[in-house]
């Protein structure tokens, strides 16, 4: 297994439990001809570093100058979830449709400098009172349209601002601090298995806030298939980041809190964990 950190000493390999440090910049292995052919030979000829050293360095999050775009209602849950949401506004319908139409939903979610990192801070918009976290599986794309690695995402969604009316998803997903990555990249040429389970965890107070946990089976649009849609008249010179969606949705009566830890396990990736400002 190839798991790969971005940290504030550079790419490290982390290999069958030995550490690598990695010559390259995170946009020159993610669009490498061959990357996991390329971290293979750089761990065969590069000299390991012990552990204590690895946990001294800053996590950063597993991206460069990628944008970060995302995949909605491609679970049932959060079809169910966001037709209840809008339905006062009419837009129901809209997500029943795009949940069975041959076309999926895409949208830009976050910049770079809006993407924290494992362990920083994500926030809830101060205008809203419904704020949700997202766990998603990630995709990392190079700028050929090929899926290199895999991570986890935290999709931060105001529910309430969105529900109010559709057209202002752009101001419920896309804010500051609105989108977290990681804790790596798990590189491979072959997908996550079906039964690949994402699990949600907050904690508040010490306490169990929230759980709930999906599968990969119940992704309903196929990962290369997200990213052919994506790449149609688009291009993306330094590769790009897509999350595919959410299956995990809390109860309507929840929101998130200031102080909240959120943790999002898939567990060949690791666990990305946040709190919220």
């Amino acid at each position: 297994m190839l798991r790969l950190f971005h940290t504030s000493e550079g790419p490290v390999l982390e290999r069958e439990d030995a550490l690598f440090p990695i010559a390259a910049t995170w946009d020159e292995l993610v669009n490498a001809a061959d990357l996991t052919s390329r971290l293979v030979e750089e761990a065969r000829r590069g000299q390991p570093i012990e552990r204590a050293v690895f946990d001294r360095f800053t996590r950063q999050a597993p991206i460069g100058n990628q944008e970060v775009w995302a995949a909605g209602v491609t679970y049932r849950r959060s079809r169910t979830a966001r037709m209840e949401e809008s339905k006062a506004a009419g837009g129901g319908d809209f997500y029943d449709r795009v949940y069975s139409a041959e076309r999926p939903e895409l949208f830009f979610k976050a910049t770079p400098r809006r993407v924290v990192a494992p362990e920083a801070k994500v926030s809830i918009r101060g205008d809203s009172r419904w704020s949700v976290p997202e766990p998603e599986l990630a995709l990392v794309v190079d700028r050929d349209g090929r899926i290199v690695g895999y991570t986890i995402g935290n999709d931060m969604s105001a529910r309430d601002i969105e529900g109010e009316n559709p057209l202002y998803l752009p101001q419920a997903k896309v804010y500051r601090e609105s989108c977290a990555l990681g804790p790596c990249v798990l590189v491979s040429r072959d997908g996550l298995p079906s039964d690949t389970s994402i699990e949600l965890k907050v904690t508040r107070n010490e306490g169990e806030a929230f759980a709930g946990t999906t599968t990969l089976q119940s992704l309903k649009r196929d990962p290369d298939e997200l990213v052919g849609f994506l790449y149609r008249d688009n291009d993306f010179p330094d590769g790009c980041v897509l999350l595919t969606g959410t299956g995990v949705v809390p109860p309507d009566d929840f929101t998130l809190r200031s102080g909240d830890v959120i943790e999002i396990t898939i567990p060949p990736i690791g666990t990305l964990r946040n709190v919220v400002r």
